[in-house]
């Protein structure tokens, strides 16, 4: 039995040193296996790189992850329009996302919403980094990865430095999500010389030839604007444009329907670099601009969803009243009228009370969950123009707006602010007539945003020098504006001439540098029925207007019961008034009186005429005008088919748009003639349904309504007002062949007689408007043009009497004109003052209608009389002295009436 020796001696196995060295090194060799076998699990863990970074979020989250937030953003609108104007851009370039703010729950919604909507989905985040939303296998390799980098390099990876973003978004065509505005950002930059991602970006695009989109949008929980002064709950919670975590929380779990997303213009950066002002600039530079650029942009943005910031009632008041430009009027008005200046301060007071809108977003709130119920009860739906509301958006982005409708309805108000609003844009500071600050209406108006004008400023230059500073203040402060450029609501269903007096407020406020831009936005406002109707009718009889009050309001009830077809808004391209006045050679600042009168006409022409030009063509006004049109007092559906047909075709030629209920032409004026027989226009003759189709049913005009059908009649009239004068002029030449240059004389004089009944488009010429009506007619068959005649034209045996579906538009107005000048033959000058002349014009039509030397009692108009009176007097006829031009028009009335005696 070997002895075991004794370890405290000194005796030693003579091959002790060896095991020992073999021991070390089976050790050494384990470990270095395990390091192996370590360092293979981390490559293989690692996928062999260090690209694990928190800035990228894969597209598809972990099933936890979408549990928690999708339900969150599932109820957040997106704006469909914005929405495809980006999915247009995924194929051609890379999509950089821009947020002012930094949020991580902005981020998360952006790269989930937008994968559902089918938009690349932000998987890369330039500028924060977003680790706990990772999918767990992710987060282990990216701690994995920055600690074994950090162990081998003694440095974090960067995704910058590595390639890694680079990579991602040029070869992979991953997009990207960055913010402008973090607490600690500009000291990463400036201080730490970290990595810019705008300048990374700038130099990125230099590298490759494929476009960077950079996307500015925002995630809005609000359209309340902001406060001057802040209250305790945004102090607490942060503000309405860049709210805490638990504010914006709170908003998408208590009232997730009210937070939208609203994207602005992208920025091709590729273009960005290529403009001249950009070339030989460092990086640095354009970076500063470009992030100055795109947060001004953003600001912008949100100021046409919002509105301005929002100050007291004391603080606007402090800006119209205490400035310097008022100070000096006052002193120098308060010395002319030998007035204590104290006074004048307290009139002047008194008048901006009575002037001033009290905007109030909470009352707003609460006004549009009302009119949506209202507009609903009423209405059969609104047709709003989504295109065109895009246009006004961006072009809100650049400076304040002067919403400029067409007045039809006290409606018109309500309905286009509340358009607005819904669609995420501010309601309009709107213009309203004096009469309608009555109470209770008044106080909630203002509170919508509606400021009161007087008529008339005739005397009142305190008034008058206090409204300018208002306006003034409104566009220094970024509010839009509303206001009717007719004056009041139209009573005859056209549109009636342009004022220009709060027109010539606004562009003075312009030019004494309250804005840098003015944009004046056409605005069509339409109905299948209106609700004033009926006072209307009784207005153009010649009875007195009867003042807006609380009993009218009350009485509102019974319409309410009714219904009123369809609203149509639609909006003309806007104008811009520094782009206007850039075709003039003379600067504002330089126009005398007269070229600045006629510098402000021309623009209020331009801006009805695009109203003209956006209008839609409804049925209910196509059969109107086919019924008054038609010769006889009986008709069937096929008669007024012809003519429904005839004046479709013509506005399809000239692009006007149509309702879409013409769709089915025979249904639409089925239904049309259904309505006008209940509402007992007109009346159905034979009542055996069963025996008579539809289409030879025999109607009626009731004839004491044929002023409420004269009135739809006007809603499309200025479309046919070439086609009109252009065949009266053919019908009057008396040939059935004639030459197009006989036609000019004629069309001329009729322009100018009917000049206060219609307004033209001044940049066209008559020799224009007869060419492009000609071309219709030819198309329609109406007219055959003479191979070897240029320019000669006969007309068909069926164009014969298509000529006059479209003369007789103007028959109405032949008839009043010619009861005018039949007073005029009869009084002297000195017993035609305006008011005795129209009594007295009213009387003489009646007469001659009984007697039926007029036929239609749709003449008996007192707006046709005051257009014509105005007319004759600058002609200057005024009296039977002026016997010599009363013989020389009626005459001329005379012949034109004479070609319907062939139309019977």
């Amino acid at each position: 039995m070997p002895t075991i020796p004794d370890l405290n001696t000194n005796y030693q196995h003579p091959n002790f040193r060896f095991d020992k060295k073999v021991i070390r090194m089976k050790i050494m060799n384990h470990i270095k296996n395990l390091k192996k076998r370590v360092r293979r699990w981390i490559d293989n863990f690692l996928e062999g790189h260090y690209d694990h970074y928190s800035c990228n979020l894969p597209q598809r989250l972990d099933t936890f992850s979408r549990f928690i937030v999708r339900p969150i953003f599932s109820e957040v609108s997106v704006n469909a329009s914005q929405i495809d104007r980006i999915r247009a851009l995924k194929d051609t370039g890379i999509i950089v996302y821009v947020s002012k703010y930094t949020s991580t729950l902005e981020y998360l919604f952006y790269h989930i919403r937008y994968d559902q909507e089918g938009l690349p989905s932000p998987e890369i985040a330039l500028d924060h980094k977003i680790f706990l939303w990772q999918p767990v296998s992710r987060i282990f390799r990216i701690i994995l990865a920055h600690i074994d980098h950090l162990i081998k390099y003694k440095t974090f990876p960067n995704p910058y430095k590595s390639g890694f973003i680079q990579r991602s978004l040029k070869e992979e065509g991953k997009s990207a999500h960055l913010s402008l505005v973090n607490r600690r950002g500009f000291y990463k930059r400036f201080v730490k010389a970290k990595t810019d991602p705008v300048a990374y970006l700038i130099d990125l695009q230099k590298k490759i030839d494929k476009p960077i989109y950079i996307v500015p949008q925002w995630l809005l929980f609000s359209k309340k604007p902001q406060r001057s002064q802040k209250s305790l709950v945004d102090i607490l919670f942060g503000g309405e444009e860049n709210p805490g975590r638990l504010r914006r929380l709170w908003v998408l779990l208590h009232t997730p329907n009210k937070v939208f997303v609203e994207i602005s213009n992208p920025i091709n950066l590729k273009y960005y670099l290529e403009r001249s002002e950009n070339q030989g600039r460092n990086i640095e530079h354009l970076s500063f601009d470009l992030r100055q650029g795109l947060i001004d942009q953003l600001n912008r943005h949100r100021q046409s969803i919002t509105g301005p910031v929002l100050k007291s009632q004391d603080e606007l008041k402090e800006l119209v009243l205490r400035n310097e430009r008022f100070y000096n009027f006052l002193v120098e008005y308060a010395q002319s009228h030998d007035r204590d200046i104290n006074d004048i301060r307290r009139k002047a007071d008194r008048y901006l009370n009575e002037i001033a809108a009290d905007y109030d977003i909470t009352v707003i709130q609460i006004l549009a969950f009302l009119f949506g119920w209202v507009w609903k009860t009423m209405f059969d739906g609104i047709t709003l123009d989504m295109e065109g509301l895009d246009r006004v958006k961006n072009a809100a982005q650049k400076a304040p707006l002067v919403l400029v409708p067409c007045h039809k309805s006290h409606f018109d108000y309500l309905i286009l602010s509340y358009l607005l609003f819904i669609n995420n844009m501010p309601c309009p500071h709107v213009a309203a007539g004096r009469n309608l600050s009555f109470w209770p209406l008044g106080p909630i108006f203002r509170k919508g945003g509606a400021f009161f004008i007087r008529r008339s400023f005739q005397g009142a230059k305190l008034y008058a020098e206090v409204f300018s500073e208002y306006i003034r203040m409104l566009l220094e402060q970024g509010f839009n504006i509303e206001f009717f450029i007719e004056g009041g609501r139209s009573r005859t269903g056209k549109l009636v001439p342009p004022k220009t007096g709060l027109l010539s407020i606004l562009i003075k406020a312009y030019e004494n540098g309250a804005c840098r831009d003015l944009i004046f936005v056409p605005t069509f406002i339409g109905y299948d029925r209106v609700l004033e109707e009926t006072s209307f009718m009784k207005e153009l009889e010649g009875e007195k207007k009867e003042p807006e009050n609380l009993s009218q309001l009350i009485r509102l009830r019974k319409f309410m019961k009714k219904r009123y077809g369809h609203v149509y808004v639609q909006f003309e391209k806007p104008i811009s008034l520094t782009e206007f006045l850039s075709k003039y050679n003379t600067p504002l600042k330089d126009m005398g009186r007269r070229e600045r009168q006629g510098f402000y006409q021309n623009l209020a022409y331009r801006i009805v005429n695009g109203i003209n030009r956006v209008s839609v063509v409804t049925p209910h006004a196509v059969v109107a005008s086919a019924i008054l049109n038609y010769p006889r007092l009986v008709f069937t559906q096929n008669d007024i088919m012809q003519y429904v047909e005839a004046y479709l075709d013509y506005l399809v030629s000239q692009k006007v748009r149509l309702s879409e209920n013409f769709e089915d032409r025979r249904r639409a004026v089925y239904n049309v003639l259904n309505l006008y027989n209940q509402r007992r226009f007109i009346e159905r003759l034979n009542e055996k349904k069963g025996r008579i189709s539809y289409d030879n049913q025999k109607f009626a005009i009731v004839e004491y309504r044929r002023p409420n059908l004269e009135y739809y009649k006007n809603n499309c009239i200025h479309f046919f007002v070439p086609p009109a004068y252009t065949a009266m002029s053919i019908l009057s030449y008396d040939s059935f062949q004639f030459s197009v240059s006989d036609l000019y004389s004629d069309y001329h004089f009729l322009q100018n007689l009917f000049k206060y009944e219609f307004v033209y488009d001044m940049d066209k010429t008559p020799e224009y408007f007869v060419e492009i009506t000609l071309k219709s007619f030819v198309d329609d068959s109406i007219l055959i043009p003479r191979p070897s005649l240029s320019g000669v034209y006969n007309i068909t045996s069926s164009g014969f009497k298509k000529l006059f579906f479209f003369a007789s538009f103007l028959k109405t107005y032949f008839e009043s004109y010619w009861v005018v000048l039949s007073v005029l033959k009869r009084y002297p000058r000195r017993n035609l003052r305006r008011k005795e002349a129209v009594k007295k014009i009213q009387a003489m039509g009646n007469r001659l209608y009984k007697r039926r030397e007029i036929d239609r009692k749709e003449s008996l108009s007192q707006a046709n009389y005051n257009n014509a009176i105005t007319y004759f007097n600058e002609e200057g006829i005024k009296g039977r002295e002026d016997e010599k031009g009363i013989r020389f028009y009626m005459d001329v009335i005379q012949k034109y009436l004479g070609c319907f005696t062939f139309y019977r």
